[in-house]
């Protein structure tokens, strides 16, 4: 397994066609975990996570979306979410939601997968959303938001260039920025 910091320096979104070699249970369980292991605003857990490995699964689910690679992963993970006011009404599922994502795509890089974190193609879309959420049995109260297809990659990873730490970050105050 890959070291943390590893990871976090080599995770990248993959958009390409993923081999056959299928990722075990096992491994999509660890993938989950991490992701159950976010923290969560005012501990509400508003993040349901669905771990599917059954290849018919996935392509039905990957085939909703405008990609056909998506649909090429042997497993994916489909992320919904329930929107729970916490104090004064105020709604922190999209902060919890994101940070499972975050674990889950860093938990992918360390096991050797690669992934992509597909939300727009799910929440742009009303009606692949509903259809995702109706086709897992998931309750009326919860939205589809995120698809991560996970596997091998079959084309090699491609890392774009991430701006440098004084230009987007500093201590003490602003420094730098777009």
């Amino acid at each position: 397994m890959m070291e943390f910091f590893e990871a976090v320096r080599t995770r990248c979104s993959y958009r390409g066609n993923y081999a056959e070699t299928p990722v075990p249970r096992e491994d999509l369980r660890k993938i989950i975990e991490a992701g159950l292991a976010a923290p969560s605003g005012c501990n509400l857990q508003t993040t349901h996570v669905v771990g599917i490995d059954d290849p018919q699964l996935v392509k039905r689910m990957g085939g909703m979306l405008k990609k056909p690679c998506f649909a090429s992963a042997p497993a994916a993970i489909i992320v919904l979410t329930k929107a729970v006011p916490a104090y004064r009404g105020a709604l922190y599922n999209v902060q919890d939601y994101a940070a499972a994502i975050e674990n889950m795509l860093l938990a992918i890089t360390a096991l050797g997968y690669a992934s992509c974190w597909v939300e727009g193609y799910v929440t742009a879309y009303a009606d692949v959303a509903r259809s995702m959420a109706q086709a897992l049995g998931a309750p009326e109260d919860y939205a589809a938001v995120a698809y991560l297809p996970v596997g091998v990659p079959e084309d090699a990873l491609r890392h774009v260039e991430k701006r440098g730490f004084e230009e987007r970050a500093g201590f003490n105050g602003f420094s730098g920025g777009i």
